[in-house]
């Protein structure tokens, strides 16, 4: 089971929709070179040997080059910085980046590039639109920390270690007897924050789309909305006949299973239509600093999005964490949510290999592992909602669940909402839904 039901299942159902095109890829690597063998500790010569990680994203796939390459932006940018402070320890942490394209063969072909060939002692922040190479991970031990769930992988092998945690018992099945539980803080948010009664549920007419729609409406349904489903054709969505739906139903809200280039299309249409919604709520993918950009012919729509997510606001700051890390990108063009989710992925690596180093010489899968299975919660110096791996025997029915929310505003960016994410929390219902 996923910690909570979070909108990043949004951009994983409308980016997953995509895979309908993927084409084999072999992923860019960097150049071939005499590395030392092993796990880490010391060479021959008493000098501290680097520690080999891994970093797999679907960076040219499909649905476009800057789609999943946030994460390992913020992953290195991390790493650069830990290098320039001496490493871990005196490690220098070495990054090994490979692009899958997008597709199952190009994933499994990174996985045995990284794994086999490279010898990491780790993957960190990965972000695959076909996460293919998962089982082969798995039965090799390698540990994936602060990877973005994109599938199933992260609720199905062991080893993995999604970014938002898990409680399922990861045997190989996803979730429980193939099914997956996710609650219903954001939906109930919104009822209790707006008044809205009426939501929209917007999805393509493909599988992985349709099966989180699905999700979000009962969800919805178990919240008490009344739900406008409204689906439209892959190939060719006709965001104008939904557009007048909307209006025709009065809806309130606008949630939605497809990808960001669909959201900016389907917000243009709500603007020419002339619907007027209390907010669409879009997912932790699209929460970036390019809004103004994306959403610039729809105004209105623009001055209507919210995101919700699992970790705290990149714009918030006055928190020392955020404050780091945007120090340590001020040079990207673009900053956004998955940047900050992939420095913290590297933050959690780095944790883990640094009490490795504190108990023994070498930093190794088990002990990695051990750091990462411990019962005290990990949040990356506050920037992640606790985070824990647990192996629950029957899923719980209901939880305690917070979220991050943050609304666009022109001038500003996205400006957190309710005194931050620990102080947003709900007791809600889990929910069954298979993947």
């Amino acid at each position: 089971m996923r910690r909570r039901s979070r909108a990043a299942e949004a951009a994983v159902a409308g980016a997953a929709g995509l895979a309908l095109l993927a084409v084999a890829a072999c992923g860019s690597r960097l150049p071939e070179r005499d590395f030392e063998q092993g796990t880490g500790g010391r060479t021959p010569t008493g000098a501290a040997s680097p520690l080999r990680v891994g970093i797999i994203t679907s960076a040219t796939s499909p649905v476009g080059g800057s789609t999943f390459v946030d994460t390992r932006d913020g992953a290195q940018a991390y790493f650069r910085r830990l290098n320039a402070r001496g490493g871990i320890d005196g490690h220098r942490v070495e990054v090994h980046l490979c692009d899958d394209g997008g597709s199952g063969l190009g994933n499994n072909t990174c996985v045995h590039r990284l794994i086999d060939e490279q010898k990491v002692v780790a993957l960190v922040a990965t972000t695959s639109l076909d996460y293919a190479g998962a089982p082969r991970v798995s039965a090799a031990g390698v540990p994936d920390i602060g990877g973005q769930p994109i599938g199933d992988a992260y609720d199905t092998y062991p080893h993995l270690y999604g970014i938002y945690g898990s409680l399922a018992p990861r045997h190989g099945t996803p979730g429980w007897g193939g099914k997956l539980y996710g609650g219903t803080e954001v939906y109930r948010y919104f009822k209790r924050e707006t008044g809205a009664r009426t939501a929209a549920v917007v999805s393509y007419n493909q599988a992985a789309s349709a099966s989180y729609a699905r999700l979000v409406t009962r969800g919805l349904k178990a919240e008490g909305y009344k739900v406008v489903p409204e689906q439209v054709d892959f190939a060719l969505p006709d965001f104008r006949a939904v557009a007048a739906d909307l209006k025709h139903q009065h809806v309130d809200l606008v949630f939605d299973a497809i990808d960001a280039h669909g959201n900016a299309r389907l917000c243009k249409a709500m603007d020419d239509a002339e619907v007027r919604v209390t907010a669409k709520v879009t997912n932790v993918q699209n929460w970036r600093s390019t809004v103004a950009t994306d959403y610039k012919d729809a105004p209105h729509c623009r001055a209507s999005l919210w995101a919700t997510g699992s970790s705290r606001n990149y714009e918030d700051t006055g928190h020392r964490a955020v404050r780091a890390f945007r120090d340590a990108t001020k040079d990207l063009k673009v900053h956004s949510q998955w940047q900050l989710e992939g420095w913290a992925a590297a933050m959690w690596f780095t944790d883990a290999a640094r009490s490795c180093l504190r108990s023994g010489p070498d930093v190794t899968h088990a002990c990695l592992e051990r750091f990462m299975n411990r019962s005290e919660p990990y949040t990356a110096d506050g920037l992640l909602l606790p985070v824990v791996f647990e192996h629950l025997a029957k899923p719980p029915k209901t939880r305690r669940a917070c979220l991050s929310v943050a609304r666009w505003t022109d001038g500003k960016g996205w400006v957190t909402q309710h005194g931050g994410m620990n102080h947003t929390c709900f007791d809600v219902p889990q929910l069954a839904y298979r993947p």
